[in-house]
């Protein structure tokens, strides 16, 4: 350990084109795909043979045999094989918060470097069956003659075999995220036009970002992929416009499968590491990570479930001491666009900032034009362990390129939010300063 906190720099990150669910990555595993994006990373930094002191990580949705995933991933790569492999999960939030957690490491000196992953698959979902059923199968295993075996199924009947297909829904509430959230665009009066306007400037951004080769050393091919195939170039207004409601049927319903994420197979991960491993290892520092806060809400209370990181950002802001206009990016996380135009709505409004943060004004607006500049999550789509360590990559390497401070807010299952600021290297001298 070290007597003061050392800076933490983000060295840079890859992830594999993201792809929707049951398309071109349908033969893929969460180990597969992690692997692949390790690897993707390793070769970008030289890593091969380098001992990294941790790799953090995980998926969302996993089978019980990937309850060592990140360690299995970490030995189908290139890496030392002594480099650790810590399997962590936080829904939507999973590889933010392993580059947080290792992130404090680093700052007090107990380790040197890391790197932050996350993977996700709802084509390899884990199927199972019903509750009595699978009790019979454990019971199976204990029986030692044939005739108690077969006395096990005794009184089976055809509804316990009806396989039981994993729920995305809230335990607590049996809603799904996007019901959730149309109560959220129900309460914030957030109509269909703005939210397909959003989802359409989020694909003309990320279309863009390719174009200009913003992509070209962020993402690393896999299984002949090169490209997300979420991302619409045809994209406008008329034809979402035409599409029907996906989760309120009724005439309260706003969100389509146009202005909401779909369901998305891919890997991200970011190398994170102190200046002097960075410098002994002879690679240039993109970013600063210089302040992060994770929070909970009383979603189930009516607090809305993804509006958690308008709290998280509010207090990271007061200990940073900055304003929410201080920055020159933002990355906001799209899960829906209602979601986000939720979130920037709430730190406008005075009696939300009052009683959900315990302001006496408004946070205030931000400069849209400084909003997912390359394209989000709508565009790109949404593996939910992977997409904090993509937004991470895409950060670092816009404030290497035009300097400033980044913002980065993550909402997730669960009623919580993942908030961090990145600062290029003159930026945080700057705050040191200060």
């Amino acid at each position: 350990m070290t007597g003061t906190l050392r800076r933490v720099a983000i060295i840079g990150g890859v992830r594999i084109p993201f792809c929707r669910s049951n398309t071109l990555y349908a033969d893929l595993s969460n180990l597969d795909m992690m692997s692949a994006a390790l690897n993707g990373l390793v070769d970008k930094y030289k890593l091969k043979g380098v001992h990294i002191d941790e790799v953090v990580g995980g998926a969302v949705v996993t089978h019980s045999k990937d309850f060592n995933l990140t360690r299995e991933a970490v030995l189908s790569t290139k890496l030392a094989t002594s480099t650790p492999g810590i399997t962590l999960s936080q829904a939507c939030g999973t590889s933010l918060q392993a580059a947080l957690g290792s992130a404090a490491k680093i700052a007090v000196g107990a380790i040197d470097c890391a790197i932050a992953v996350g993977s996700d698959t709802t084509s390899d979902a884990p199927i199972v069956f019903s509750k009595k059923f699978s009790q019979r199968l454990v019971k199976l295993g204990t029986q030692k003659t044939a005739l108690d075996k077969l006395k096990v199924f005794k009184g089976l009947t055809p509804a316990e075999l009806a396989p039981q297909p994993p729920s995305v829904n809230e335990p607590r509430t049996g809603l799904s995220m996007g019901q959730h959230c149309e109560l959220m665009a129900q309460q914030w009066h957030i109509p269909r036009a703005e939210q397909d306007a959003f989802a359409l400037e989020s694909h003309k951004k990320g279309v863009q970002a390719y174009a200009e080769g913003w992509m070209d050393d962020l993402i690393v091919p896999c299984a002949g992929v090169y490209r997300d195939n979420n991302l619409r170039e045809d994209m406008n207004l008329e034809k979402m416009a035409t599409l029907k409601n996906a989760f309120e049927k009724g005439p309260q319903g706003t969100l389509s499968a146009a202005n909401s994420t779909p369901l998305t197979d891919g890997a991200a991960a970011v190398l994170l590491a102190s200046e002097d491993w960075a410098a002994k290892h002879g690679l240039p520092v993109l970013a600063y990570l210089t302040y992060s806060q994770h929070w909970a809400n009383d979603f189930v209370g009516g607090d809305g479930l993804l509006m958690a990181p308008t709290i998280a950002v509010s207090k990271m802001l007061d200990r940073a001491g900055l304003k929410l206009q201080d920055f020159d990016f933002y990355e906001i996380h799209e899960a829906f666009a209602a979601q986000v135009l939720a979130t920037l709505r709430a730190w406008e409004d005075p009696e939300y900032c009052k009683t959900h943060l315990g302001k006496d004004a408004p946070l205030g607006s931000i400069d849209r034009a400084k909003l997912n500049v390359k394209g989000s999550s709508l565009a790109f789509g949404h593996p939910f362990a992977a997409t904090g360590a993509r937004i991470i990559a895409n950060l670092a390497k816009l404030l290497s390129v035009h300097g400033g401070r980044g913002l980065i807010s993550v909402c997730t299952a669960g009623g919580m939010g993942v908030a961090a600021i990145l600062e290029s290297a003159k930026a945080a001298e700057t705050q040191k300063a200060a």
